[in-house]
């Protein structure tokens, strides 16, 4: 690992509450790089990346002023494996060169990297620990289409897409169970960090 810094990815299913532990460290003063934010900065109009997608997709991806239509996006990738394949083709590079870059120039006592497809990608060596926001699939689908407007059929299709919760939990080195209410994800964040301080205070090979 390149970094310097002590990094923890943050990682777990769809409607997991990723984004709600990511907030809490944040409020502690960590340095938060989100991936997802970094995809779709790197598809802004005028990115390479986005004129890479409109030439395998077509142009009904993008919307009337030039950017990208995510929706119809998902609707073609969720629905055909080989696309979803081809859209981390045409984009991963772009976005893991962006996260290197936020997170050379982050700082922090140590950085918390929001990698929704760390386990599925195999990036566990890009981080010293892995960190995964746990909850029931039920929870998980009812968050999803309470959010999304999903129908059922396409939140279980996003679910089925990712990593099985098992697969997840075997590879986390910490666990936050976010079954409950905001208190309780706030109370566990707040224990990792005081961990997280010690760990990053410690040398590493």
């Amino acid at each position: 690992m390149s970094a310097q810094v002590f990094r923890v990815g943050l990682t777990g299913g769809i409607a997991s509450g990723k984004s709600t532990a990511a907030k809490f460290f944040g409020a502690l003063g960590v340095p938060i790089l989100d991936s997802d934010q970094v995809a779709r900065d790197v598809v802004e109009p005028g990115q390479p990346p986005l004129e890479r997608l409109v030439q395998r997709f077509g142009a009904s991806i993008l919307t009337p002023d030039g950017h990208l239509d995510r929706p119809a996006l998902r609707d073609i990738i969720f629905s055909d494996p080989k696309a979803r394949a081809d859209l981390e083709e045409l984009t991963h590079p772009a976005i893991g060169a962006a996260m290197e870059a936020r997170s050379a120039s982050a700082g922090g006592p140590y950085q918390i990297l929001v990698i929704p497809l760390l386990v599925e990608k195999n990036l566990r060596s890009h981080v010293d620990r892995v960190l995964v926001v746990d909850c029931a699939e039920e929870l998980q689908l009812r968050r999803l289409r309470a959010r999304d407007r999903s129908t059922a059929r396409q939140a279980q299709a996003i679910l089925d897409a990712q990593a099985p919760r098992a697969v997840r939990l075997k590879a986390a080195d910490d666990v936050i169970t976010n079954d409950a209410d905001m208190s309780a994800v706030q109370r566990q964040v707040e224990t990792l960090h005081t961990r997280y301080l010690e760990l990053a205070g410690q040398p590493r090979a």
